[in-house]
This record gives structure tokens, C-alpha cells and sequence, in this order.
């Protein structure tokens, strides 16, 4: 079965980058408890001092638009928004499998 999987980039200033990584573990924290979400991994780069990546992979599409309507995730958003000087959609991925992800 397709999974549903977004790969994006977050921008800030670099003092910043800190607190967002923090905020964006909350949210990976979150959805921990949230139906659907299989993987929801924060990641920086040595290279990139601005910039944060998220990658999430959810049972479908409907999955990751219901999460964003919960009121734990939009307090976070509420929280991070500030700190964003820009974001990027790297892909929007069909996640066919692979270790971590369940296969139904």
C-alpha cells in the first residue's frame, strides 16, 4: 500500500534554528499519538545553518490533512510561525516501504 510522504525545508535566522528544531520535536512528539503519522523526523545540516528539514510519512493524504486541524498542532504552529523567514516543499512523495514504516 502507498503511504503518503512530504519532504520540506524550513528557513529561519540562525540564531533561531535552536528553537525551531525544539518546537519541531514537540510536533514529531505529538504525532506520536496521532493515527496515521508513521514517521515524522526533524533533521539539520552542519552546511545549512538556517534551515531545518522535516520528513513525514502518513498512511494517506487525509492522515496528514486531519492532524493539521488538531489543536496541539496548531498551538505549535502558532509557536513556529514567527520564526520562519521561509519554507519549501522539497516533494511530495508515494513512500512505497521500508524499515520503520508498517505495511498496512
Amino acid at each position: 500500500m502507498e503511504k503518503f510522504g512530504l519532504y520540506g525545508r524550513f528557513l529561519v535566522h540562525k540564531d533561531d534554528r535552536d528553537e525551531l528544531s525544539s518546537i519541531l520535536l514537540e510536533a514529531a512528539e505529538a504525532m506520536g499519538h496521532v493515527d496515521g503519522c508513521e514517521i515524522y523526523q526533524v533533521s539539520v545540516s552542519h552546511e545549512e545553518p538556517q534551515a531545518v528539514y522535516v520528513y513525514e510519512v502518513w498512511k494517506d493524504e487525509a492522515a496528514h490533512q486531519a492532524s493539521l486541524t488538531l489543536d496541539a498542532t496548531q498551538t505549535l504552529i502558532r509557536r513556529a510561525k514567527p520564526l520562519i523567514t521561509g519554507m519549501e516543499r522539497i516533494n511530495t512523495l508515494q513512500t512505497l516501504g521500508g524499515k520503520g514504516l508498517s505495511t498496512t
